[in-house]
């Protein structure tokens, strides 16, 4: 159609973006493949609800990545440090042994920093530009907006405001001491029929982690689930942040103190990198009772079960190294 467009075989490549709008481009993918005179990459969001709509969508001729914002260890690269830098903080950890004073003060601040920004590279480039928190809450609050008007302009055949009420109900629920996810919360007497789906869009949207609650802290971890109990967790932390009330934010910035939503952040984050190295959620509650223990996967290196909040909650609040965890939990299960 534009002849000033020069396309030279296996040295072009083409890149479809926003594919989410026209997500029949996916079932064209299967004739370049048969082609092969160019390279092919797409990208788009929601592609887990808008997949649904299409007939074909190439399967066997093309590859999926599933795309997460940054983690802490690429937090880290674009804030300038080595790698030299960043396998020293693992070792540190594998060893046991002391960070220096100023190293910790350092590290910590930097987590924190990560925890409040999140990892979406936007807003991560900006800080890192600036040099202060100055513009990120607006980037962050424009973010949110963008996402909740993602859900109206996509969501089909089911009721986009309940959609939207559970998903800005979630930094509420992770502030309860029990965070098992009730309907109950999001509308006075609201129940599960009542939101039928909502959840499992947004999962399926990228919006949220879902963590399923365990029968039995046994082996195996999928087919062992209480399907009606379960927690919900942003996506990234960092939205999970600016949905707090303004107080919450102004003693995050300005304070780097958590307050009330510090158990709620720190499990949220968890949870994040868990995802982000291909873990499933999962956690234990007995009946009746208000003690949970998360997370539970299996160790790809003994086939056990690991319960990974019980040993970041006795191994790293007390010795003031909690963040380390985390970047271990990320980079290196």
């Amino acid at each position: 159609m534009d002849p000033t467009k020069h396309f030279e075989e296996n040295e072009t490549l083409i890149f479809f973006d926003e594919i989410q709008d026209f997500p029949e481009i996916a079932t064209a993918l299967k004739f370049f493949k048969e082609n092969g005179k160019y390279d092919i990459i797409c990208s788009g969001s929601l592609l887990g609800v808008q997949y649904q709509r299409i007939a074909s969508i190439s399967v066997g001729y093309k590859t999926d990545y599933q795309m997460y914002s940054m983690d802490f260890e690429e937090f880290l690269w674009a804030e300038g440090y080595s790698e030299e830098v960043i396998s020293d903080m693992l070792c540190h950890m594998l060893e046991g042994v002391a960070f220096s004073e100023a190293e910790q003060m350092i590290f910590s601040n930097l987590f924190l920093e990560y925890c409040i920004l999140g990892g979406m590279p936007a807003i991560v480039s900006s800080y890192i530009e600036r040099g202060t928190f100055e513009g990120s809450l607006d980037l962050q609050h424009q973010l949110l907006i963008d996402y909740e008007n993602d859900i109206v302009k996509y969501a089909q055949g089911l009721d986009k405001a309940k959609i939207l009420s559970v998903y800005r109900s979630i930094p509420a629920q992770l502030a309860k001491e029990n965070k098992k996810f009730q309907y109950s919360k999001v509308s006075k007497g609201g129940r599960s029929k009542d939101y039928m789906g909502c959840v499992e869009w947004l999962k399926d949207a990228g919006l949220i982690n879902v963590c399923e609650c365990l029968q039995f802290p046994e082996l195996p971890l999928k087919g062992n689930v209480d399907e009606s109990k379960y927690k919900v967790y942003i996506s990234d932390t960092g939205l999970l942040v600016v949905s707090l009330d303004d107080e919450s934010q102004i003693d995050l910035r300005a304070n780097k103190n958590l307050g009330i939503y510090k158990g709620a952040l720190y499990e949220n984050f968890a949870a994040e990198a868990l995802v982000k190295q291909g873990y499933g959620l999962y956690y234990y509650s007995k009946d009746n009772s208000t003690l949970e223990e998360d997370f539970f996967i299996r160790s790809a290196r003994t086939g056990f079960i690991c319960r990974i909040w019980r040993f970041f909650y006795q191994g790293c609040f007390t010795t003031n190294n909690l963040n380390y965890f985390f970047f271990t939990t990320q980079r290196f299960l």
